[in-house]
């Protein structure tokens, strides 16, 4: 599958997996995480396509998006993980953490490697508090060469104590602790925590903050959110053993300010041998 033209797309370059069919240790992988907002933009307008053009100029081979409309009426009805996938030439796995009637919203995973669903399901929110929107991760096998990579997405809750039940939930053996995980994995996405809250430290106790890994200090930079007049870093990626990461980066442009509230973040990484 292909992408149309998107206005402001650079030159397309022979995609990665030209570049040694098989053995993914001898080349990156691009992965972004973008909260999207529903493509409402701080403009006000929602625009998928606006969306697509800030991921297709980065040219990745994974794509983590959080907050994703499904057949909603406040969207028009579109399934816009269909339409981005499409746009920037990949394939999506959605997974609705809400689903009112024929209206979904939840994450999505997109990409042009061969890949297939592992689990899609809810996370835990608060007993006491049963008002509190629904939260789910997304969990995708993702084939780059000779490697299956792990690739989970989620988008964690607004409390520190929703945010802790989540990040146990996806330590426990339904997700990170499932024996495929000791593969190489990749946890990205909005955790709604910074590097100094109780849900990050857990979640850094199975997984290494890909930002440590470039010698950056976790408390200084990276900021994604507000887009505007970023502030926080709770956009985050997290990898396991044998994930060697080359780069990260907020991408911080005109674009990226205005098509949603959140910036998107780049990481480059490399599979090592068992």
């Amino acid at each position: 599958m292909r992408g149309e033209p998107i206005e402001g797309q650079t030159e397309e370059r022979p995609r990665i997996a030209a570049e040694a069919p098989n053995s993914v240790a001898s080349r990156r992988l691009r992965l972004v995480t973008y909260n999207v907002r529903h493509c409402r933009g701080t403009d006000g307008r929602v625009a998928p396509k606006r969306v697509a053009q800030v991921i297709a100029v980065l040219e990745p081979d994974i794509v983590a998006l959080q907050e994703v409309d499904v057949g909603r009426a406040r969207t028009g009805g579109l399934d816009q993980a269909e339409e981005i996938a499409r746009l920037v030439g990949m394939f999506a796995h959605f997974h609705p953490a809400l689903h009112i009637e024929e209206e979904r919203y939840g994450d999505a995973l997109l990409t042009h490697l061969p890949s297939r669903l592992k689990r899609a399901d809810a996370l835990p929110g608060l007993l006491q508090r049963p008002g509190l929107e629904p939260r789910g991760a997304l969990w995708v096998e993702v084939t780059a060469g000779d490697v299956a990579l792990q690739v989970l997405t989620t988008h964690f809750g607004l409390l520190g104590a929703e945010r802790i039940a989540q990040a146990e939930a996806l330590l426990g053996p339904d997700w990170l602790g499932d024996p495929a995980c000791r593969a190489p994995t990749v946890l990205l996405g909005d955790f709604n925590a910074t590097g100094w809250s109780r849900a990050y430290r857990r979640l850094s106790r199975r997984l290494t903050d890909a930002r440590r890994l470039t010698g950056a200090r976790r408390w200084r930079g990276g900021a994604s959110f507000p887009s505007r007049f970023p502030l926080l870093r709770i956009d985050h990626v997290f990898v396991s053993e044998r994930v060697a990461v080359e780069r990260i980066a907020v991408v911080d442009n005109a674009l990226a300010r205005q098509a949603s509230d959140h910036l998107p973040v780049l990481a480059e990484i490399r599979i090592g041998p068992g």
